[in-house]
């Protein structure tokens, strides 16, 4: 059975640096950080203050005030960055076969502020039961890819992937899967998460995972940095329209990019750290590769997963330079958490939106806040650091790997 070509015809994004895809490229290429002290909740008695938290973002300004009360943030965020790159589309949703559309949605935790809040309630109270009746359907991981098709009609498969801090990138492979497969004609993809919350906070703080730069937010997430201490938590969407080539073309279609494959892998390790070698990173990357039918010297540039973890960077930096030998010096490798801080289950999606516009305009963004030389990464690789670099980008790879030692890999080429 042949293949079907898949391709990208729409983006969608809802940032800590910008509420638009446009608005987030153009912050991406500025440097510019989304981190901050903490407006949500009471930060005086937790050790990091601080997180990358949207920004003006009204959610009434975009949903019906009812409707909105009836999502937790993550599906709001996720409805207006779906709307976006559904309008970037410019699909016909009169004439379209809405059968053979589909959404497949990630998102690592769901609904947590809405299960935060009810046990809260539940526990202020006399111990009568009372919740409220959209306790649930607010909270399940899978209702924004239900809100989505709802809104719009999609009759396709229609699912959420959880993998962590990788379920957005495992979206995209499954739905780059069912175009290629012939199951669809397009699919809505991408993830959102809204975990900047008490427990969300309180929770990575307990686990040591997250930067306490507190007198410095907007340099805390420093990737291959030598003083790194942690990851910064947060939030938002991206949506990527991913259609079948042949579809696309037949009606005219603006196309980014086309997909060139997707790998995954399993540390089988440890639950929350990388294997030190990065054996797990290696075997995504090349399963990335040969699905993609490519050899590591057609990359040129990686977005990487690149946390601001002391262990993480180094063993993703290790496993760069194991699969794509000498030619790793001459690939535009870049951490663009370094200003959006750490999406969770929505990371792949805005970093494959900033490596596919990456390659769009020829330039690559910066990893921001590099400062200090780690003497564990190699110095002759070129980590995009302070300032962007032009670069003719015909192949991109993004990473993104999560907790429970889940990896996936997708990559993306300039069409011919």
């Amino acid at each position: 059975m042949e293949l079907k070509r898949v391709v990208v015809t729409g983006l969608g994004a809802l940032t800590p640096i910008g509420n638009t895809k446009d608005e987030y490229w153009e912050a991406l290429l500025k440097g510019k950080s989304g981190a901050a002290p903490i407006t949500y909740f009471d930060t005086e008695k937790f050790k990091t203050k601080f997180a990358c938290e949207l920004k003006n973002f009204v959610a009434t300004d975009f949903l019906d005030r009812k409707e909105a009360r009836k999502m937790d943030r993550f599906t709001q965020y996720a409805m207006v960055a779906s709307d976006e790159a559904i309008a970037d589309s410019n699909l016909n949703l009169e004439t379209i076969n809405k059968l053979r559309v589909g959404v497949i949605w990630g998102a690592g935790i769901g609904g947590i502020e809405t299960f935060q809040n009810e046990v809260l309630n539940f526990a202020k109270g006399d111990g009568t039961p009372r919740f409220n009746p959209f306790f649930i359907p607010k909270m399940i991981a899978d209702i924004a890819p239900g809100n989505i098709s709802i809104k719009n009609g999609f009759m396709g498969p229609n699912y959420t992937t959880v993998s962590a801090c990788a379920s957005s990138a495992n979206a995209m492979i499954d739905a780059l899967n069912y175009i290629r497969l012939g199951h669809c004609d397009v699919i809505v993809t991408g993830g959102s998460e809204a975990a900047v919350t008490i427990a969300g906070m309180g929770g990575f703080n307990a686990m040591h995972a997250l930067s306490t730069r507190n007198e410095s937010p907007e340099t805390a997430s420093r990737p291959f940095d030598g003083t790194r201490d942690g990851f910064v938590l947060g939030e938002g969407a991206g949506a990527i329209i991913l259609e079948e080539y042949e579809h696309a073309k037949a009606r005219g279609a603006k196309i980014y990019a086309e997909v060139l494959g997707g790998g995954m892998s399993s540390d089988a390790y440890h639950m929350t750290a990388p294997h030190p070698e990065g054996i797990g990173v290696i075997a995504v990357m090349k399963n990335c590769l040969e699905n993609a039918g490519l050899k590591p010297e057609d990359v040129d540039h990686i977005n990487t997963h690149g946390t601001s973890t002391p262990l993480g960077d180094v063993a993703e930096l290790k496993a760069i330079s194991e699969v794509f030998g000498n030619h790793a010096k001459n690939i535009n490798i870049n951490s663009t958490k370094s200003m959006t801080g750490h999406l969770l289950g929505a990371a792949g999606v805005i970093e494959s939106i900033a490596s596919i516009l990456a390659m769009e305009h020829g330039i690559v963004p910066p990893t921001i806040n590099h400062t200090t030389i780690d003497e564990n990464i190699d110095s002759s690789l070129n980590l995009t650091l302070n300032q962007p670099q032009k670069r003719d980008i015909k192949v991109v790879m993004s990473n993104t790997f999560g907790f429970g030692g889940h990896n996936a890999c997708v990559l993306f080429k300039k069409l011919d």
